[in-house]
């Protein structure tokens, strides 16, 4: 048993510096999308990415159902969109999770694109990892593309959203 904590890790976590997407997934016509920070490439050869589902998530059972998942890279103008799809609870923010009043197009794999993303990656599950209260869901790249525009990433750090600097 840990020596510390759930707050403790947490805010001991919070002080890693990282990037936020919005992971969507369609599983028929039920479209989804929430904000995750827990996503990384783990391969280059194959091309394999990963994220950590919460249980909790309403996304958790689509992706498992779907088998695919789509992780849309967030620039810096883009934290209310972070924001507004990190809640859950009343209709109205179940309704943002269902991706109703965002731009989006469907990529190969049928997940959505959101329009506006830095970058996005298409994938398609190839193995599932059980891990405390997440699912680790590691997915083979089917697409992948950038935004031509030099915006700069939304950060997340200490539980608040940011930017770089734009000293470099």
């Amino acid at each position: 048993m840990p020596g510390i904590t759930p707050d403790e890790f947490r805010r001991v976590m919070g002080r890693f510096a990282t990037g936020v997407a919005i992971v969507t997934t369609r599983a028929g016509d039920d479209v989804h999308g929430t904000t995750m920070s827990a996503v990384c490439s783990v391969s280059l050869q194959p091309q394999l990415v990963l994220v950590c589902v919460d249980h909790e998530s309403d996304i958790h059972a689509l992706i498992r159902q779907s088998s695919v998942f789509a992780v849309n890279v967030l620039h810096e103008g883009q934290a209310d969109l972070a924001n507004e799809l990190s809640h859950k609870g009343t209709p109205e923010q179940q309704a943002a999770h269902r991706l109703e009043n965002l731009l989006h197009q469907n990529g190969e794999t049928g997940a959505p694109l959101l329009e506006d993303n830095l970058a996005h990656v298409e994938c398609r599950v190839e193995n599932i990892i059980e891990a405390g209260d997440h699912t680790i869901y590691v997915g083979s790249v089917v697409a992948a593309g950038a935004s031509p525009h030099a915006d700069r990433p939304l950060l997340h750090y200490e539980g608040q959203y940011g930017s770089l600097s734009r000293d470099r």
